[in-house]
């Protein structure tokens, strides 16, 4: 049998923090109250002043209240265990989002831009997702794979995150790159193939069309979703989040980028793909999970560790023992522990 461990809440452990931060005050109250007494009272007189008054019980206490903390705090966190392996069929399609990180998609045209509102329509259409594989593509001036084809949609999502203008340091709009580079996704011949790009469609060069074409031919179905306006707008520069002027082009005119939908159109076409009008992110996620209901989905097994069981109650039980174990104890001196003299609390020399 395999086991398998994992924190369900592991942002809850930065708690932890807390410990070292409470010992440090503790520590810094306590030498302050002795050059405080120190100041007030002859060491000579203050055995004789000060009766019963324990150095070694505040950190006793201290340090049960600690423990005690860890444990609830990693109680809180709820380490779980699962032993259980079993083979999960799942029906699914690939589907490969491409999406443009060229300068024109920082245009305001659409808010916040077009690229955040590109990065929103393939994250919320993640989460809608259920048991298909997706993969990620970023692309300008060339084409890179952001992430392979996977089943793991937090990975996805993260990755996603990531993607900005400064992804890829060559500039222009290589859709046909892209398109080819999707074709390496697919593995499987059984299942739909699908390619969502997402751009402005400001594409210079003829071989987008032959791209689509040729994956067309190769069973891929392109869905474009085209971003931004036709009256279109000009491409802000920004150095640490703040504006600081426009591209201008070689003339030091204020360069404007337009949505090109004819362009996106066609490759939608040629692939037998559709047309999606992506300036409304909540509605762009609509119309791809109508399209993406009839996929022909492929039958694959998976191997996933279930049941896994919340640990939690070990480590409030051993919190609450040392948390009655603090409450129980006091800061004075008990008589007998100053008759036993344990920790040498009546050599003044080693009080603190």
């Amino acid at each position: 049998m395999m086991e398998m461990y994992r924190i369900e809440k592991p942002e809850l452990l930065w708690l932890l923090l807390l410990i070292p931060l409470v010992w440090g005050i503790f520590i810094f109250l306590r030498l302050q109250k002795r050059n405080n007494r120190n100041k007030l009272i002859d060491r000579n007189l203050q055995s004789k002043i000060i009766r019963f008054d324990s150095i070694f019980k505040p950190y006793l206490r201290l340090f049960l209240w600690s423990v005690s903390l860890f444990f609830l705090i990693v109680a809180m966190a709820n380490p779980q265990m699962g032993s259980k392996l079993e083979k999960v069929q799942r029906r699914g399609a690939d589907i490969v989002f491409a999406i443009d990180v060229s300068k024109s998609m920082m245009a305001e045209d659409v808010k916040p831009n077009r690229l955040l509102v590109a990065k929103q329509i393939v994250g919320r259409t993640i989460d809608r997702l259920v048991s298909d594989r997706v993969g990620i593509i970023a692309y300008a001036g060339e084409a890179v794979p952001a992430v392979p084809i996977t089943s793991d949609y937090a990975a996805a999502k993260m990755y996603l995150q990531q993607l900005n203008t400064d992804f890829l340091s060559s500039q222009g709009t290589a859709i046909g790159q892209a398109i080819r580079l999707a074709e390496s996704y697919y593995d499987r011949d059984d299942a739909d193939k699908i390619l969502v790009i997402l751009s402005d469609g400001e594409d210079h060069g003829e071989q987008a069309r032959e791209a689509a074409r040729e994956a067309a031919a190769k069973g891929i179905k392109i869905i474009t979703v085209g971003i931004g306006t036709d009256t279109g707008a000009p491409i802000p520069l920004r150095r640490d989040g703040q504006l600081y002027g426009y591209k201008t082009d070689a003339r030091g005119n204020r360069v404007i980028t337009k949505r090109n939908q004819t362009l996106l159109y066609a490759l939608a076409k040629a692939s037998g793909g559709t047309y999606i009008d992506g300036n409304n992110s909540y509605e762009a996620v609509k119309k791809l999970m109508q399209l993406f209901k009839n996929l022909n989905r492929k039958t694959f097994e998976t191997t996933r560790i279930s049941e896994y069981k919340s640990q939690y109650q070990w480590f409030l039980g051993v919190a609450l023992l040392f948390f009655l174990l603090y409450l129980i104890t006091n800061e004075r001196e008990t008589l007998w522990l100053r008759k036993l003299n344990l920790f040498n609390e009546n050599n003044e020399e080693n009080e603190v």
